[in-house]
């Protein structure tokens, strides 16, 4: 079935409700519908937190007794056709005897994967879709980048974050980083960390910073692990992040080079350790994001050093860079530079962005390079 005009502006609305629920529905994806009848927007809702109402749901509820025969409902995402903490959304709109569905971007999950339009077609159900190319059906998609990558990889979506001088330094040749991007680009972060279910760093960073990690911005919603690659499990125990761990969680990615004191030292002051292996770094980032991914983190924000950036590089699993340039000059050919790794050996191999945007943040230039879609 094809749409129009009125189905693609309906469907911009939904994808704008479903922003409301960004911070507090993880690993559910954003989802925002809204229900029309004759011309008329009769009710709207979004999925507002993990365990509630999805978005259908809520939408029909909004619609106050209307009579909904014959309705139609525009939802940014395919509705759930399965039980999971909530019923599914097929029966809610059966129920509500609403005669047609527009859907914006479909759900690539093994429990979805079109089967809740094709159970809505067989109840007589009218289906539509937005093109997949279209304006619409990409933002949809885009919104939902951590969820539709998790439900097709079972791997966390990665986003890369870093501040680096005008020369690409990650800081001075002493180690000194605090602070190379300004107030407002910190506060950015912090926002950032709040809408990632993780935020990761190396044992070297941890090691420097004494970093606590956490979200501190209003309406941060649940905290983000805390992840360190930490191979000898060195993280100290009076440090700032295991002194928290009751206010969020914290997980340690180690080796079987760790000592075993070490690891039941971190294990009885109340921190994850997950031991990991592979043949190289990259091979063991890989399986530390699937060791993630089991546990139910979809999205993580990559805050470590050059070493660390290097490995995720290598590993081909950095899907999107935020990275902040100061107007500042290090120098210094012992200073760290931003990826470290083993690189590419060809210019025509270089990564490239399928999106790239810029703008100013305080002193700083904030360039975001997309690098994959899912």
């Amino acid at each position: 079935m094809t749409i129009d005009a009125r189905d693609v502006a309906l469907l911009e609305r939904a994808v704008e409700l479903a922003e409301r629920g960004r911070r507090h529905v993880s690993p559910n994806p954003l989802v925002g519908a809204v229900v029309s009848r004759d011309g008329r927007v009769v009710g709207e809702g979004w999925h507002a937190e993990l365990g509630g109402p999805h978005a259908e749901v809520a939408a029909i509820a909004a619609c106050a007794g209307e009579d909904l025969s014959g309705a139609t409902i525009h939802v940014s995402l395919e509705p759930c056709c399965h039980q999971g903490r909530t019923p599914p959304c097929t029966d809610a709109i059966l129920a509500a005897g609403l005669g047609r569905v527009v859907v914006a971007a479909d759900d690539p999950s093994v429990k979805a994967a079109g089967r809740g339009l094709g159970i809505l077609r067989d109840e007589g159900v009218e289906v539509a879709s937005a093109a997949a190319d279209s304006d619409v059906g990409r933002r949809a998609r885009l919104q939902n980048q951590a969820f539709r990558k998790h439900a097709r990889t079972g791997l966390p979506w990665v986003m890369m974050k870093t501040a680096t001088s005008l020369d690409g330094r990650l800081a001075t040749h002493s180690g000194d980083s605090r602070w190379i991007s300004s107030g407002p680009s910190r506060e950015l972060t912090h926002g950032w960390r709040a809408e990632v279910d993780a935020v990761v760093v190396g044992i070297g960073t941890a090691l420097a910073d004494d970093p606590q990690l956490t979200a501190r911005v209003p309406d941060a919603g649940q905290q983000p692990r805390r992840v360190v690659f930490d191979s000898e499990a060195r993280l100290p125990l009076d440090g700032r992040l295991v002194a928290s761990v009751d206010e969020a969680p914290v997980t340690v990615i180690t080796s079987r080079a760790a000592s075993r004191s070490a690891v039941d030292a971190l294990t009885a002051s109340g921190v994850e350790v997950v031991v990991v292996s592979g043949q190289n770094e990259h091979s063991r980032v890989r399986s530390a994001l699937a060791e993630l991914g089991q546990r139910g983190v979809t999205s993580l924000m990559l805050e470590g050093g050059s070493h660390l950036a290097g490995a995720f590089f290598d590993a081909g699993e950095i899907d999107e860079l935020r990275m902040f340039v100061a107007p500042l000059l290090l120098g210094g050919k012992q200073a760290p530079g931003l990826i470290g790794g083993e690189g590419v050996e060809r210019i025509a191999d270089a990564a490239r962005p399928v999106e790239l945007t810029r703008r100013t943040v305080g002193d700083d230039l904030l360039t975001i390079a997309r690098l994959k879609e899912w």
